[in-house]
């Protein structure tokens, strides 16, 4: 199915999570957006995201399934100065 990341179309299977989204996206292998830290999706730390401009809870991700034409909003904390 068809959703959308950060203003960009994806496809991604047809029963899906935020969870497995967040997962896959922020993989210890670095496959994830920009300014991602390996191990950051197993924490969950500094990781907020949002479904069609409303926040998802971290503690909701593993059950939240994902819908077609979805706006997913993520975002990371970055440290700098």
């Amino acid at each position: 199915m068809e959703i959308t990341i950060n203003g960009k179309p994806s496809q991604i299977a047809a029963s899906y999570t935020v969870g497995q989204l967040v997962s896959e996206l922020f993989s210890a292998c670095g496959g994830g957006p920009a300014n991602s830290i390996p191990g950051q999706a197993t924490s969950g730390k500094g990781i907020a995201v949002a479904i069609n401009q409303s926040v998802v809870p971290k503690s909701d991700w593993h059950t939240r399934q994902l819908s077609p034409n979805d706006q997913i909003t993520l975002i990371t904390a970055t440290q700098g100065g």
